[in-house]
């Protein structure tokens, strides 16, 4: 009995994970972020590679920029890209093949602004 409950909950708890993170895959891939400056110090706009893969957020360029954070399987999306000291802390939504949110820059620059993604071809 004690084998069988064990089992039963095993294979519950992997249904659970598996389930959240094929629910996640539908944002996997190549997305094109453009950053859009709207107050502050900041003027430029800037674009970005990001890669997500099973809701984890990461840089996709070789510049020497970084880029974390997750999505949840509703498209929720909060993380940060930057590089050194000066990090863009952002927070949005994804939704199919785009998405769009909000960022404050930390670092000693005051600046925020707004974001728009789009899922790379």
């Amino acid at each position: 009995m004690r084998n069988t409950l064990l089992a039963l909950c095993s294979g519950m708890v992997l249904a659970l994970g598996s389930g959240a993170a094929s629910a996640q895959q539908q944002f996997n891939g190549s997305w094109s972020v453009e950053v859009i400056p709207q107050s502050g110090s900041c003027q430029r706009t800037h674009r970005f590679p990001v890669v997500i893969r099973d809701g984890q957020v990461r840089y996709g360029g070789t510049d020497g920029m970084a880029a974390s954070g997750t999505v949840t399987s509703g498209g929720d999306i909060q993380g940060s890209i930057g590089a050194g000291s000066v990090q863009a802390n952002v927070m949005g939504r994804l939704s199919g093949r785009s998405g769009s949110g909000t960022w404050v820059l930390a670092g000693g620059f005051s600046c925020s602004g707004q974001w728009r993604a789009s899922r790379s071809a």
